[in-house]
């Protein structure tokens, strides 16, 4: 006996077989069952997700002897022709090898006649997309109004190819891409059956190699049980696919929360000399990114049944959700880097040391966490440029924080310092223009989100010991723990023994981002001004009869 391969073999006899669509088999059954069927139906979606079966499914709950109804016996004489392909009263045609309009009407010149077996005839019409313009014109009238004894199914995987008049003629239904869960459900329901061996890893490969097709699937697992040499195996499915090992993943992982470059660079040379494609490796890396961010944010796991779990549990523990996001963020974008570098290999390089380098400080040691302390101390001493004796003592309060582990030995000196220092500051602040807050902003070095919810404060009041901010109420949202927290540490940490108070509430002078904006406008009102009355630009409106569009104005920055 011949060996019939698993996508033909394990094809759904009936809609309750049918892994997946299940908004599509509602319909249908419900059409059947209260005897509503439509005479022209048109199924969409991409190859293998099972259009054909669903058509053949309905010839065959239309012709079943039992009756019209939505679940066929699959025993009776038209069932089992159905199933074996040589029902007379199917008549299934590929519109690909049936273009012209000749061999359309030859199809069409026996609608009229009653059928020979069944109860209905069908004509079950597959990528009619391929169909010619002249082909579809003398479809039009008989899809319209055929005999109450034939109905139309129609599949395609190019809708926006089948002319409207077609479309308004048919009940359309579009088929969904199946996810990897359900794909990976089946692949382990049929090798249980047929009794091979498998590991659950290798059937999640296959299933996200498929790319939402179940006919890819399973022509992709029968490649793998014989590449396997009757099992299917991870390692086996990797070398076919020619993915990535999970290993490798989970030591490039490590290496990154170690923060060990030379670790990371001899994985990446061992990989290299295996000649692993270091776009899959990327796109693995963001496939574990992904899952340790939902684990750490979801109440569920997601994973449980996953041989990934404990690996996945223990790396959740290790990450901070803000370095996942971070790594995350930076693989996506990095991935048109391996194509514009050199080589693939270089442009990976690349990215994990970007990621290294861009780590946050308190991830990284010691050495890191010391270079930000002397980077934002000098802060102050340009703050105090308005008072003479501010850049004077500017440097002892900035050298003073460098040992931080260590109190000040002498407590005296230090309160004058710090007295005189938020005294040189206070004039500054409390210039209620705006500008100098937005300078103060700059030199703090604030950025991202912390930088905007700056950007939206004005100042209320500064004395001594307290600095009093003002947030735009139109911007509250912006109002996070987060981003209220880093500010009040930046500004403690450059005038130490300060207390920060946010209020949400109407500015009485301009925030730097509403400055801002009121620049930009002036700068785009004199841009347009100037554009208006350039006399060449006139000249052009007189003789042509133009118009200047406003809109394609824009500022130059000089």
């Amino acid at each position: 006996m011949s060996y019939q391969v698993l996508a033909r073999k394990w094809r759904p006899k009936g809609f309750a077989e049918l892994v997946g669509q299940e908004h599509v088999v509602r319909a249908l059954s419900n059409a059947l069952d209260n005897d509503r069927v439509h005479h022209a139906y048109l199924f969409t979606g991409t190859r293998g997700v099972g259009k054909t079966t669903l058509a053949r499914i309905l010839a065959k709950s239309l012709n079943c002897q039992t009756g019209v109804t939505s679940t066929p016996c699959g025993e009776c004489a038209s069932c089992r022709e159905i199933d074996e392909g040589r029902f007379v009263d199917l008549i299934e045609v590929d519109a690909a090898s049936r273009t012209k309009v000749d061999q359309t009407r030859e199809l069409l010149e026996n609608v009229p006649y009653a059928p020979v077996a069944g109860r209905y005839k069908v004509y079950l019409i597959d990528e009619v997309h391929m169909f010619s313009d002249s082909s579809f014109n003398a479809l039009l009238k008989t899809l319209e109004e055929p005999p109450p004894h034939v109905k139309f199914l129609l599949a395609t995987t190019d809708p926006q190819k089948v002319p409207v008049t077609v479309l308004s003629r048919c009940l359309q239904f579009n088929l969904k891409r199946l996810p990897v869960d359900q794909i990976q459900g089946q692949l382990k329901t049929i090798l249980e059956s047929e009794k091979i061996f498998f590991d659950a890893s290798a059937l999640q490969q296959l299933s996200i190699a498929a790319d939402g097709s179940m006919r890819d699937a399973l022509s992709l697992l029968d490649q793998s049980i014989v590449f396997g040499g009757g099992q299917v195996r991870e390692d086996d499915v990797a070398s076919m696919l020619g993915t990535v090992s999970h290993d490798y993943v989970y030591k490039l992982l490590q290496a990154l929360l170690d923060a060990d470059a030379t670790a990371m660079m001899k994985l990446i040379d061992e990989m290299a000399q295996q000649s692993i494609d270091f776009v899959s490796l990327l796109t693995s890396l963001l496939t574990f990114l992904h899952k340790i961010a939902l684990l750490q944010q979801a109440d569920i796991n997601w994973f449980e049944d996953s041989i990934d779990a404990e690996k996945m549990n223990a790396f959740v523990a290790q990450f901070k959700p803000e370095d996942v996001q971070l790594f995350y963020q930076m693989s996506l974008v990095g991935q048109n880097d391996l194509f514009l570098a050199p080589d693939p290999r270089m442009g990976f390089e690349m990215l994990m040391l970007r990621m290294l380098a861009f780590k946050p400080a308190d991830r990284a040691g010691n050495e890191p966490e010391s270079k930000p302390a002397e980077k934002s101390r000098p802060a102050p001493s340009t703050f105090s440029a308005p008072g003479p004796k501010a850049p004077i003592q500017a440097p002892a309060q900035t050298q003073k924080p460098i040992p931080a582990s260590t109190p000040a030995p002498t407590p005296a000196p230090t309160k004058p310092e710090v007295k005189s220092e938020v005294k040189a500051v206070a004039p500054v602040i409390k210039n209620p223009a705006g500008q100098d807050w937005s300078e103060i902003i700059k030199q703090l070095g604030l950025g991202g989100l912390t930088g905007q919810f700056a950007g939206h404060c004005a100042v209320k009041n500064w004395d001594e010991k307290q600095l009093q901010l003002a947030l735009d109420p139109a911007h509250a949202s912006l109002k996070d723990s987060r981003a209220e927290k880093m500010l009040c540490k930046s500004l403690q940490d450059a005038f130490p023994g300060l207390t920060v108070k946010i209020d949400v509430e109407e500015p009485s002078a301009a925030t730097p981002q509403q400055q801002k904006e009121k620049n930009q406008q002036a700068r785009q009102s004199s841009a347009e001004d100037e554009i208006m009355q350039d006399p060449y630009v006139q000249a052009f409106q007189n003789k042509f009869d133009g118009e200047v569009v406003t809109e394609s104005i824009k500022p130059v920055d000089s």
